[in-house]
């Protein structure tokens, strides 16, 4: 299937729950990280993880969820800490479920993405399938890396190459010695798959493995170490070097999809309706190094 295809039928999933999705039993965790730092790991699934940073004069907020509703709860958990105003949004990609909330979280807040993400959130708002959303596109683009200086924190946004799409950012707290990763990390769970490259993601997470770190923000699931972190980066290698096998054996990509051998993380989550398989997984691999 080719990627627009592909990013297509994840959009279309989202929309879908977006408008049947049930009130969740659970309430949102929210744990301290660090000085100032809060992890806010969503009871929802089909909506991002998020992380803030309460400064002396004002917060900064990573991803805000899947819509309003997500964004409601989100801004709830940050006033039971903080009545500071929200004057930053970090937006990691462009997918839906992780900038939903923007307009609620912070209606007066700069928000900041990769360029790559502010073109493909302006393209969301032209796409008729997606008016059930309200997008809030970057007021401040990147390409490479920028600190923001939230005192007494600095915070150290970078994009680390194409992975998860395009145009992923990371945020890294040093202070903290904590990051949030969007879904270049999801704990124990194999990732829905856009327009990237899986070779560049694997180093993206060695550097990632290099830095000083106690606590990781994956994009969903729950709050990890770098313990977790290593072992989603070993899924990611391990089935790249099946595919890149079977691939020099000049095997069908209909054929990599049974052949590759998975079972070590069994445990591991998998979303067929979101294309987010081993076996779809191995297929995008497949896939880019069939562009190459």
């Amino acid at each position: 299937m080719r990627t627009r295809l592909r990013n297509s039928k994840f959009l279309d999933v989202v929309l879908l729950v977006s408008i049947c999705s049930t009130v969740a039993v659970a309430e949102p965790a929210v744990k301290q990280i660090g000085m100032g730092l809060f992890a806010y790991i969503s009871d929802n699934d089909s909506s991002a993880n998020s992380t803030f940073l309460v400064g002396d004069a004002g917060i900064l907020v990573v991803d805000t969820g899947l819509n309003a509703t997500e964004g409601s709860k989100l801004l709830s958990a940050i006033r039971r800490v903080s009545r500071l105003p929200v004057t930053y949004v970090v937006n990691t990609h462009y997918h839906p479920d992780h900038q939903g909330g923007n307009a609620v979280v912070g209606p007066a807040a700069v928000v900041i993405s990769t360029d790559f993400t502010r073109e493909r959130t302006l393209a969301l708002q032209k796409d008729p399938g997606m008016k059930a959303f309200h997008f809030e596109p970057a007021d401040l683009t990147f390409q490479q890396q920028v600190t923001l200086h939230l005192d007494p924190y600095s915070v150290q946004i970078y994009f680390p190459g194409k992975a998860h799409t395009s145009g992923d950012a990371l945020v890294y707290f040093p202070e903290q010695r904590a990051i949030s990763m969007g879904d270049l990390f999801l704990n124990r769970s194999s990732p829905a798959m856009d327009d990237g490259s899986v070779e560049t993601w694997i180093h993206s997470l060695d550097h990632v493995l290099e830095l000083p770190l106690e606590n990781v923000v994956p994009g969903h699931f729950e709050l990890a170490t770098k313990s977790e972190l290593k072992r989603f980066r070993d899924y990611l290698n391990d089935l790249y070097q099946q595919v890149l096998a079977l691939k020099q054996k000049n095997k069908t990509i209909e054929q990599v999809r049974h052949d590759i051998h998975m079972e070590k993380y069994s445990d591991f989550r998998q979303y067929t309706k979101y294309e987010a398989t081993f076996s779809d997984n191995a297929a995008v691999i497949y896939q880019q190094m069939q562009a190459h």
